[in-house]
């Protein structure tokens, strides 16, 4: 028996899951119209496989950048530890808005020619990024669309 967790994805029985999806993962009603949703994007079947860091880097750099094209409700945008997906934290964008900037943004990385802000200047590890593995896993993520609200098994 595992103990309880006061982390939500921990609470999550990662064998149940099946990837592709997106999942609402957290809701904090902070008052005054702030409503803090918290979304797991999960790209890859946990504990099966797992995205390459450059990979994930790249992706996590292009859909900060680009998510803010299509929504001021972005407040974050990060890797899993476990490279199968991401979190993207949001001020009240509800699901559905969620998957349009979501569609929108990842087919900006599908047409992007370079990863924005990879560089010394402007990143931690500039030299750690993949495009090419970004848009290969980003194509593989659009293909199951049809996937994304069908979270567990």
């Amino acid at each position: 028996m595992t103990k309880r967790s006061n982390v939500e994805s921990f609470e999550l029985d990662h064998r149940l899951v099946a990837a592709p999806y997106v999942r609402v993962a957290g809701r904090q009603d902070l008052g005054d119209g702030t409503e803090i949703i918290k979304y797991d994007l999960r790209f890859c079947q946990p504990n099966e496989e797992h995205l390459d860091m450059p990979t994930v880097h790249s992706i996590e750099h292009m859909m900060a950048n680009f998510m803010r094209n299509y929504t001021d409700k972005l407040i974050g945008f990060a890797p899993m530890g476990c490279q199968t997906g991401f979190y993207a934290i949001t001020n009240g964008l509800e699901q559905d808005e969620l998957i349009e900037v979501l569609t929108k943004s990842l087919g900006d990385i599908l047409t992007a020619t370079e990863v924005p802000a990879a560089n010394v200047t402007q990143c931690g590890w500039g030299a750690n990024h993949s495009l090419e593995g970004a848009q290969a896993a980003v194509r593989d993520y659009l293909a199951h669309k049809d996937e994304w609200l069908e979270v567990m098994r």
